[in-house]
């Protein structure tokens, strides 16, 4: 074979103009378009949070919260807006940090806060709004929010000591099926203003001490104690056998609260919730079930509205 010869004799194929595809690719060609916006991906995390933003402030009515997750019992809580964050740390609510959004417009309340923070030792954290906003669950936050620590919560006797260190009858206020942190801190609010020496939860189908209440009380959960029961009838009949009579709140009471001459003793007031009212084994726990007067055009009271008027009450028995 000659040098740079073939080894066959067969001729070489001429190379001659590739086969065209008749413009089927022609679109594989074409551009895809500027880049979308996050929320318009489809793997975008917070799309669903982002399109029910949109969707509110296009129609103006704000839907329905999604369910939050359940928390840890040791998972800390946040307490968010101006007034709130600075009546709490006012209060001397325990605090683990405050957060505040870059860039905020600030005022005397937040330089209030943070002021008091810094002398407490609190750390000062600054955060972007996104940040706050999950903090928060996507509550009204104005820009400053406070990490607040689980909380501790006492044994049900614990109330009774207290009363009884300060020499007065016991006043405890127990909530029965209250689902709403909200009414458990306007309870707070209205049971510290009265003289209540506690309040007592079940640990299950109730409201917890959450940032929520918190915010609601107004720092008044700082120094009045709650105490939660794994059993709220089994809590109130020992309560019973130490020598608490136990009037319960409902609708359909035979007493009009007023009238009640228990008030004056070492008292148990028992909350039901709007809706549903006493439940039938904690009514079997009542020494009495009273009802707040009311015209007719008005159904019920809610919770924090029902239990500020009986403890009005019981106040103004024992006053001397």
């Amino acid at each position: 074979m000659a040098a740079g010869g073939r080894a066959s004799g067969r001729p070489a194929k001429k190379k001659g103009p590739a086969k065209g595809t008749g413009g089927n690719n022609r679109r594989s060609l074409e551009g895809r378009g500027a880049t979308p916006p996050a929320e318009m991906r489809h793997w975008y995390k917070d799309k669903a949070r982002a399109e029910r933003i949109n969707r509110e402030q296009r129609t103006g009515v704000r839907s329905a919260q999604p369910l939050r997750q359940r928390r840890s019992e040791d998972a800390p809580e946040y307490i968010g807006g101006r007034n709130p964050v600075l009546e709490a740390l006012q209060a001397g609510v325990p605090c683990n940090a405050l957060y505040v959004a870059q860039r905020m417009e600030s005022d005397d309340r937040v330089r209030d806060a943070i002021k008091i923070a810094v002398e407490r030792g609190v750390a000062l954290l600054e955060v972007t709004r996104d940040k706050l906003d999950r903090l928060t669950e996507g509550g009204v936050h104005q820009g400053i929010a406070l990490q607040i620590p689980a909380y501790d919560y006492a044994h049900p006797s614990e109330l009774v000591e207290i009363a009884h260190e300060a020499a007065e009858a016991p006043l405890i206020v127990a909530l029965d099926s209250v689902t709403d942190p909200r009414n458990l801190g306007a309870i707070a609010r209205s049971a510290t203003a009265f003289g209540a020496h506690g309040l007592l939860i079940p640990s299950r189908r109730s409201a917890g001490v959450t940032g929520g209440a918190w915010k609601t009380s107004a720092g008044t959960l700082a120094t009045l104690r709650v105490a939660r029961a794994s059993n709220l009838t089994a809590a109130l009949r020992e309560y019973r056998d130490a020598g608490l009579f136990v009037v319960g709140l409902d609708g359909s009471g035979d007493a009009e609260i007023a009238d009640v001459e228990l008030l004056s003793e070492p008292l148990v007031v028992v909350v039901g919730s709007e809706g549903k009212g006493l439940s039938r084994l904690v009514r079997e726990q009542c020494d009495v079930v009273a009802r707040i007067p009311m015209r007719a055009a008005a159904e019920s009271l809610n919770a924090g509205v029902a239990a500020g008027v009986a403890l009005y009450e019981a106040a103004r028995h024992r006053r001397p």
